[in-house]
């Protein structure tokens, strides 16, 4: 004699949603902070690509942007500054994906060709050296000068002084701008000039410490990592983003990137000696140069159509 066995429906699916960032339920309390349970997001497929064949692209163009998280149209990439339960910055995404879920592989920062992974060399990814290499990818180098006990600085044998050297993470606050590397093209198979995004890089101040003020000087910008966005897909489809209109219809960040609702300012293209706009142009011609490269992708579509 068989045995049927039920299960409470609302039970399961409140057990498999609490474990799903994003779907508004709490880790820690399992208690859900809203009316409904997000489901959606949380458990969305990546829509994949349109296949394309090299014989289909009839003229491509490679270029750089940077995206300015103090423009207004890229909050959305930069709050909130703390994880809520629904939703949390970009930057937490990506560091929830490479450190936690083991999804997202990063590279080297000077590495947008995605030649030098930092993966562990046995394969285990729970290696203490590749998980410290990984570390060190997300955070800064900091060294605390080390002091005897009537207070002097300690020093070696060759006078240089002795410290303690430590990590301190980046914040989500840190990141000032993204570097997105990617790729136009006329696709005559279906008549469209399309765009896939092939890179991005997180970017903060980087900064030198002033002897005289004791205080770090900013001297400039630098990538902390690239990652794979093809690969990163599959981690930003799960993230919802900030919809200032309707909190019942939020995008994920996939979504963002696909409609590009975005601003961007372009600052290198494909050339022969490899050289960004700012190693010709400054100022004010460096951004009209950047202009000048937008239009020329945008008259390119027109003209096809120009009888």
């Amino acid at each position: 004699m068989k045995k049927l066995v039920y299960i409470p429906l609302l039970f399961l699916i409140v057990s498999i949603n609490a474990q799903l960032p994003g779907s508004g339920v709490s880790l820690e309390s399992n208690v859900l902070d809203g009316v409904y349970i997000q489901e959606h997001i949380p458990t969305k497929r990546v829509v994949q690509y349109t296949h394309l064949r090299e014989a289909d692209v009839m003229w491509a163009k490679r270029v750089w942007r940077v995206i300015d998280l103090k423009e207004k149209m890229n909050h959305k990439l930069y709050y909130p500054l703390e994880p809520l339960t629904d939703r949390m910055c970009l930057y937490d995404v990506i560091r929830y994906g490479a450190l936690q879920q083991a999804a997202i592989t990063v590279y080297k920062p000077d590495d947008d060709r995605f030649t030098m992974p930092v993966k562990p060399s046995n394969g285990n990814i729970n290696d203490p050296d590749f998980k410290f290499e990984l570390d060190k990818m997300f955070s800064r180098e900091v060294k605390i000068p080390l002091f005897d006990d009537e207070g002097e600085p300690m020093t070696d044998a060759d006078g240089i002084a002795l410290t303690n050297d430590t990590i301190d993470y980046y914040k989500n606050r840190d990141i000032i701008q993204y570097e997105i590397k990617e790729d136009w093209f006329f696709d005559k198979q279906r008549s469209v000039l399309d765009v896939r995004i092939i890179g991005l890089s997180p970017i903060v101040y980087l900064t030198e410490e002033n002897i005289e003020t004791g205080m770090d000087d900013i001297i400039g910008t630098k990538n902390i990592f690239w990652l794979y966005f093809p690969e990163c897909r599959y981690t930003f489809q799960n993230f919802y983003v900030y919809n200032p209109n309707n909190d019942s219809q939020k995008m994920s960040f996939d979504d963002l990137f696909w409609k590009r609702e975005f601003a961007s300012t372009i600052y290198k293209e494909s050339n022969i000696m490899n050289r960004k706009i700012s190693n010709s142009y400054s100022g004010i011609n460096a951004l009209l140069e950047s202009e000048r490269i937008k239009n020329e992708m945008f008259n390119f579509e027109h003209d096809l159509w120009d009888f």
